[in-house]
């Protein structure tokens, strides 16, 4: 076989397996029915169910009732957070309340730069990628969302919105959890 019929079995290759991949994607995203929009007008979790506690480098989802604190933030179109600098003791569970004041689609997700990064970069290739975490609320123009969050871990952590293009204007933050002493 010449050269460029090689190439021509391999472009329709790897075209097959293009289709197969988009296919399976098609799937997925069929299956997962629609309980978590992550960029559509629906809101992430269609049950109200109670949020799954994992562990993450940043604290694990909190539970409502033990939430002492409210800090309020305001997702503006200028793609800033107002406040975008939080301070919480280790140990604390707050809740964030967040009101977008804006005309667009906005979330807050909560993580560590590196997690932030690959998910925004996530994000820019499948931009109506569905998530439903207890870290990340998404919320409407006009409307408020929260996150109930236990920051059981010391550091310096992230938060962000991860909509495509709103990370790459700097839409983002940072939250300083004080170790105890």
């Amino acid at each position: 076989m010449n050269r460029s019929g090689h190439l021509a079995r391999k472009a329709k290759s790897s075209l097959g397996a293009k289709r197969m991949r988009a296919v399976l994607a098609g799937c997925m995203f069929a299956l997962t029915g629609p309980a978590a929009w992550a960029h559509g007008e629906k809101p992430h979790t269609a049950s109200g169910a109670a949020a799954v506690r994992e562990q993450k480098p940043w604290g694990i989802a909190g539970e409502p009732r033990e939430a002492k604190r409210t800090i309020e933030i305001r997702m503006l179109d200028t793609m800033r957070f107002v406040p975008d600098r939080i301070e919480v003791k280790e140990g604390e569970t707050v809740r964030l309340v967040l009101r977008n004041s804006g005309k667009v689609m906005h979330e807050l997700v909560l993580g560590t730069k590196d997690e932030l990064d690959r998910h925004a970069e996530l994000m820019t290739k499948f931009p109506d990628m569905e998530h439903d975490e207890p870290y990340m609320a998404h919320v409407a123009p006009g409307r408020r969302g929260e996150i109930v969050w236990n920051f059981n871990r010391s550091g310096e952590f992230d938060f962000a919105c991860l909509i495509a293009g709103h990370y790459q204007a700097g839409m983002v933050g940072r939250v300083r959890v004080v170790g105890k002493r």
